[in-house]
């Protein structure tokens, strides 16, 4: 059985049709056979709080995801490994800079900036934003990256009934996994709102 920190790459699901509440889950290829992870978002909630589990029974949380304010444009994110309770690192959107093109900027624990998280190209970026079912025909992608470090593709396909967010390059990239997986649901749960 693959470990969900042992995964070279995965695929998030979301079913989009869902009256309350969001549930992911992570396969660990597009096949779906295997669930490493699933995370079940409350709705309703004044405070984003993102929790990562090894299976939908949440017996092993992994990792904890909280919004640091209730609304805020450059929106800011604290992740916390559940097992250890350590701060892992930290996520801000950049607001403005976000209009156009998504982007955050990825902090260590003591909020210094150690690398970034962006979509791919501005032009796609802006075609999917005003041209109607562009993102249905455009996938969405994002790297994280950082100087002398290796980078992470996550690849967001949406239909009307399933979203679904690739992952690759996780082990070559030298990030922290736990990193990663938080990049990861930040992308399916938060900006695959607005996709």
């Amino acid at each position: 059985m693959t470990n969900l920190y042992e995964a070279d790459s995965y695929m998030v699901r979301q079913k989009v049709l869902k009256l309350l509440g969001e549930e992911f889950h992570i396969y660990s290829d597009d096949s779906m056979q295997q669930l490493i992870g699933y995370s079940k978002q409350k709705a309703l909630k004044l405070k984003e709080d993102i929790r990562v589990f090894t299976d939908e029974d949440k017996n092993t949380e992994l990792i904890c995801i909280k919004a640091r304010s209730i609304i805020d444009f450059g929106a800011g994110y604290d992740v916390t490994d559940s097992q250890t309770g350590e701060k892992i690192c930290g996520f801000k959107r950049e607001g403005i800079k976000s209009l156009l093109k998504d982007s955050w900027k990825v902090m260590d624990a003591s909020g210094n900036q150690i690398a970034s998280l962006g979509e791919d190209d501005r032009m796609l970026a802006l075609v999917r934003r005003f041209v109607p079912f562009a993102s249905l025909l455009i996938p969405q992608e994002f790297v994280l990256s950082a100087g002398g470090v290796g980078s992470v593709t996550f690849t967001q396909r949406i239909n009307p009934l399933v979203h679904k967010l690739f992952v690759s390059n996780i082990q070559s990239s030298g990030f922290d996994r736990r990193l990663v997986l938080a990049a990861t649901m930040l992308l399916i749960a938060i900006e695959g709102r607005q996709g």
